[in-house]
């Protein structure tokens, strides 16, 4: 059986059997990541001797009530993340809650480097209230299981999850743990939001990108730059299209995803066709007129978007072509379950759903099409488009329904739950998210 059809629990319980660990500490993000320790926490509680969850969007108490007493949470005390960890804390209150004062802890927001000074303290407090065995590991690298793992430190052992879109990720606060931990970070494809990356590359989120990319009409011995390129599921996909035609640029401002990247393009034998860069969206580090076609995908939400967009048109030729995605968090996801029409309004009112929020500079809507012509982009071609969820992609099906269920009646969700269940049997289920894509012209 290939290893990424493994449950990933099996996979992290055969590396701790490997290094001789019975009992670790486990750390990790909140959702949509939360999948990295879910399975070890609900399959094998008894090699967890700790669990520490970083900015959760949502959390089962009913499948955390078993642990609740060796739980820290860590959230910011804005919206979102904030409050899903105080609705935890007041159905288990044994677990042990920090809040991050005066944070809006996002799902790209690098809480590590944040707040070091205060991650750090609340993680070695907790750890040290639930002593497990000290492991002997020398300090190396490797992969097993496909999982990538990184030693340092020596000490009780902790397993360090990623941790969503940080770019800093762990590193932060590596130093403070190793001292006196023995920490294991792991990594790989199957893992945090590479995982989920890589799920949606194989998903119909990929028919998505192939439309906008055909739209693109990228040429051979064009110079393509993606911005924002994740796991390098994009940028894989052009490198097979152009045969080695094309020069490709990938700028992200993540050292974790664009190590990740590269490491996924050496697997294919991809890696001599791109160049992987350090830098922000808002700040590419790219001069004037450098490349001919300029990709965003899902990344306008996460910003600025109006200065994204300047950035972009001034790195491009004229003539060449920008192309946007974002998520829509303007449209409801289509559902195909077969409810009464009341119910059915109310889930057609969930406004993005399947797709989460947007910063507050960000574009995660309709306006994507005006914002291009405003930036001087001609030839608009505008066009929305949806994307089934796949199984794969359980984590923002997990997410969707659960929302869903949050804004019907008990008697409400008693009947959306059992139409869901009778789609699901008879395999007529599915749940689509919105995309907003565009493409425009540089004007010569």
């Amino acid at each position: 059986m290939a290893t990424v059809d493994r449950p990933l629990e099996e996979s992290v319980v055969e590396l701790l059997d490997h290094f001789g660990i019975e009992r670790a500490h486990i750390a990790g993000g909140g959702n949509p990541t939360f999948t990295d320790w879910h399975g070890l926490a609900a399959r094998y509680p008894e090699r967890v001797a700790s669990l520490t969850v970083v900015s959760p969007a949502i959390l089962d108490g009913s499948m955390l009530a078993g642990m609740a007493a060796r739980l820290l949470v860590v959230a910011g005390d804005q919206a979102g993340t904030g409050q899903g960890a105080a609705r935890l804390a007041a159905d288990l209150p044994d677990i042990t809650a920090h809040s991050l004062r005066d944070y809006e802890a996002q799902p790209w927001a690098d809480v590590a480097a944040d707040r070091s000074d205060e991650l750090a303290p609340a993680m070695l407090t907790f750890l040290d209230r639930h002593p497990v065995a000290p492991a002997a590991l020398p300090e190396t690298v490797g992969e097993l299981a496909g999982i990538s793992y990184r030693i340092r430190g020596a000490g009780p052992p902790l397993l360090l999850l990623p941790l969503m879109l940080a770019p800093a990720q762990w590193e932060p606060i590596l130093p403070a743990l190793s001292a006196r931990y023995c920490t294991i970070s792991l990594g790989g494809p199957r893992l945090g939001v590479v995982g989920l990356l890589e799920a949606r590359g194989r998903s119909a989120y990929l028919t998505v990108v192939r439309n906008v990319l055909d739209v693109a009409a990228i040429r051979a011995g064009e110079t393509v730059l993606e911005v924002g390129g994740g796991s390098g599921v994009v940028l894989r996909e052009i490198a097979r299209r152009t045969a080695g035609a094309s020069r490709i640029v990938d700028v992200d401002i993540s050292p974790y995803l664009l190590r990740e990247a590269a490491a996924l393009a050496d697997q294919e034998g991809l890696a001599g066709r791109m160049e992987f860069r350090e830098g922000s969206a808002e700040t590419i580090p790219l001069a004037d007129n450098s490349v001919d076609v300029a990709l965003s995908f899902t990344v306008l939400e996460e910003g600025d978007a109006d200065r994204m967009l300047a950035e972009l048109v001034r790195i491009t030729r004229p003539g060449g072509r920008v192309a946007v995605i974002v998520r829509a968090v303007d449209m409801p996801a289509w559902v195909s379950v077969p409810v009464n029409a009341e119910i059915l309004a109310k889930v057609e009112h969930q406004r993005g759903m399947a797709n989460g929020s947007a910063a507050a500079a960000g574009c995660g809507d309709r306006g994507l099409y005006n914002r291009l012509h405003v930036a001087g982009l001609t030839r608009l071609t505008c066009f929305p488009q949806f994307a089934v969820l796949s199984p794969e992609e359980a984590a923002r099906l997990t997410i969707a329904k659960q929302r869903i269920l949050a804004s019907l009646t008990a008697v409400e969700a008693e009947e959306w739950q059992a139409a869901v269940a009778r789609a699901e049997a008879d395999g007529t289920f599915c749940l689509a998210a919105a995309y907003h894509c565009a493409v425009g012209t540089k004007p010569a």
